[in-house]
């Protein structure tokens, strides 16, 4: 039987929610939180055939790839990575209920539905058998925090999805791609910015991303100047890691399953080159490694 492919097969079913990145994003405004002024939303996409958000210009730069760095000095850098971390502190801060959003998620069991949810997601869009995912998704399921934080997550927190201030690398003057906002554990943000650091991720964006620069710290660094400046204590961060990685092997394996059936780039086989090596550094985290 023929048919074309869908352009969402192999995503996630929350993957580019409209809704959900207009819901948070109107609930930012009255936040100290840089969000794009938010205009007006079509639910049920009559403008232009799928739902649509409509948000004010914001005059700023983004640093999508290694040669954006370039005109960048060190200090920059450092201001840089010091603007995003006071950002990510700041959201986590942001008491979800004041700002209208107590039915935007459910924090309760958060982690452990990542889990399933990454688990199920594999076996969507896996174009191989790869014995460590299952490994790895079994040692997760295992190692489960008991308790957790409750906030607003980002869901895909990482220099290229914010806009800078032209006169300042150091202000962050918008925060975009809300559309895997929910509530949940703080510390799994934390976690995928840190695992975007490694340089498969290049291979999952196909370009060189800024974000795996060696000029930026590490991820190891990052996470502890995330925790000095928030005042939270990471906990067992080797499954938010272990978690992290997996999530973003099988966002890899899942652009390469969309490449295969025709409904994305033909490069986009490549990504699923990013898939052990995640997985790998998974259980490397799980293990008490650096990952």
């Amino acid at each position: 039987m023929g048919g074309t492919p869908s352009p969402t097969a192999g995503l996630t079913p929350s993957a580019h929610d409209m809704a959900r990145e207009w819901a948070v994003t109107d609930a930012l405004q009255s936040t100290p939180i840089p969000v794009a002024p938010t205009i007006a939303f079509d639910r049920d996409g009559l403008a232009v055939g799928a739902p649509l958000t409509v948000v004010g210009y914001v005059p700023g730069r983004v640093l999508r790839t290694a040669d954006d760095l370039v005109a960048l000095s060190e200090d920059d850098l450092d201001r840089n990575v010091d603007g995003l971390l006071d950002v990510l502190v700041a959201l986590h801060d942001v008491e979800h209920v004041a700002v209208g959003l107590a039915d935007f998620g459910r924090p309760e069991g958060f982690v452990e539905r990542q889990v399933r949810t990454w688990s199920r997601q594999w076996e969507r869009v896996k174009t191989r058998d790869l014995p460590d995912v299952e490994r790895l998704c079994a040692a997760l399921a295992n190692r489960v925090p008991a308790t957790s934080a409750a906030a607003i997550v980002h869901g895909d927190y990482r220099v290229d999805n914010t806009i800078l201030a032209n006169d300042d690398p150091g202000r962050i003057a918008a925060v975009v791609d809300w559309e895997m906002a929910t509530l949940g554990d703080p510390l799994t943000d934390v976690a995928l910015m840190c695992a975007y650091r490694r340089p498969a991720f290049n291979l999952v964006l196909g370009i060189p991303a800024a974000w795996t620069s060696v000029r930026y710290p590490t991820a190891d660094d990052l996470a502890q100047r995330y925790a000095i400046r928030s005042g939270r204590d990471l906990g067992d961060w080797g499954f938010y890691m272990g978690l992290a990685n997996l999530k973003l092997g099988i966002i890899g394996e899942g652009i390469a399953h969309r490449a295969l059936s025709g409904a994305g780039s033909p490069d986009g086989e490549r990504a699923a080159l990013a898939t052990q090596e995640f997985v790998s550094a998974g259980l490397e985290a799980l293990a008490g490694g650096r990952a």
